[in-house]
């Protein structure tokens, strides 16, 4: 049987729409970048990650047209103002490409492990090495100009351990100091969080959309309480805590993004962010940390719902392929 007799599962479909519409949004993001960046490296960097971008986008369009399936309604330059000023500083969009690169390889990883067709299969085994590679590129670059923030230093153990007692797990009143899956795992939430942080500061001074504004004011919010919660947590434990900067953000009120770009890149955050929060949750050794973990987990959940009523409400709301109504189909209601 010849590979393209074989059709699409729903699996690779939903992976690959996901994709196309995550991948046009990003090609999206780094023309914007790419017009107003004056770094000579993390201009290349930018042109990598579009170029990256735009071949994914290009790759799906092509197995869309090939199965005979619609192509999504995804991102262009009609969703940009290029003639805005700036509205974050150079060294963000290296941030922007190393967090994009690095939430791309996550998500990309759950795909993969969901698809069969070879086709597919290339597709996005390529995916995920280029990704890594773009990643690996941006984290060079971020230690080379001394702006990488590593997670907390501790000393090597001397032996293998094991846990005597069941109070290990324990998170109120007297308890153990954390482990380094748990340091990892609050570190990394905190990073995601300080960049959300800034996407919102800068979007809230453009976004003149009224309800808009004040979902985005909500999402930083939400950013907020957990850095506090997980910094908190990491100087009682005399780990430190992250410092945030408003200083990659510019004075500009003048919007580059449409609005349903704007809103659809934050259920894509919100999204990646349950899918973390989660992972964290399932590695969380310490009740209290398992607890805050659940708390945001339900938090942001309420969140995303405000989000998605939004794009319903504006028409943004794409569906994905649906499988059809069998019972309609025979009557049978």
């Amino acid at each position: 049987m010849s590979e393209r007799s074989i059709r699409l599962s729903s699996a690779e479909i939903s992976g690959l729409w996901q994709v196309y519409i995550q991948e046009s949004m990003a090609a999206c993001l780094f023309t914007y970048f790419l017009h107003h960046n004056k770094d000579d490296e993390v201009r290349e960097l930018l042109q990598d990650a579009f170029e990256l971008s735009e071949r994914h986008v290009e790759q799906i369009t092509n197995i869309f047209h090939e199965e005979g399936i619609p192509i999504p309604d995804g991102f262009s330059e009609k969703d940009l103002d290029l003639t805005a000023p700036p509205l974050f500083y150079d060294m963000f969009a290296l941030s922007l490409v190393y967090s994009v690169s690095r939430m791309s390889m996550i998500n990309t990883g759950f795909i993969t492990a969901n698809v069969g067709r070879q086709d597919v299969l290339d597709f996005f085994v390529s995916m995920i090495q280029k990704t890594t590679n773009l990643y690996r590129k941006s984290t060079e670059l971020l230690l080379a100009k001394g702006i990488y923030d590593r997670p907390p230093m501790i000393p090597y153990p001397d032996d293998v351990e094991y846990v005597k007692k069941f109070s290990y797990i324990s998170g109120f009143g007297k308890k153990r100091p954390l482990n380094v899956t748990e340091i990892t795992e609050i570190f990394f939430n905190t990073e995601r969080n300080y960049f959300s942080i800034l996407i919102c500061m800068g979007l809230l001074q453009v976004v003149k959309d009224k309800e808009i504004h004040q979902f985005i004011a909500e999402g930083k919010r939400i950013s907020e309480k957990q850095l506090n919660t997980f910094n908190d947590i990491f100087k009682r434990e005399e780990l430190l805590g992250n410092i945030s900067t408003s200083m990659e953000v510019t004075a500009s009120t003048v919007n580059p993004f449409s609005d349903r770009l704007v809103v659809t890149l934050f259920t894509k955050l919100n999204a990646i962010d349950i899918t973390l929060i989660g992972h964290a949750l399932s590695l969380a050794l310490r009740t209290d940390l398992a607890a805050y973990y659940q708390k945001y987990s339900l938090e942001i959940l309420a969140y995303m719902a405000k989000g998605f009523k939004l794009m319903v409400e504006r028409g943004w709301a794409q569906e994905p392929p649906n499988a059809p109504e069998r019972r309609k189909l025979q009557k049978l209601e």
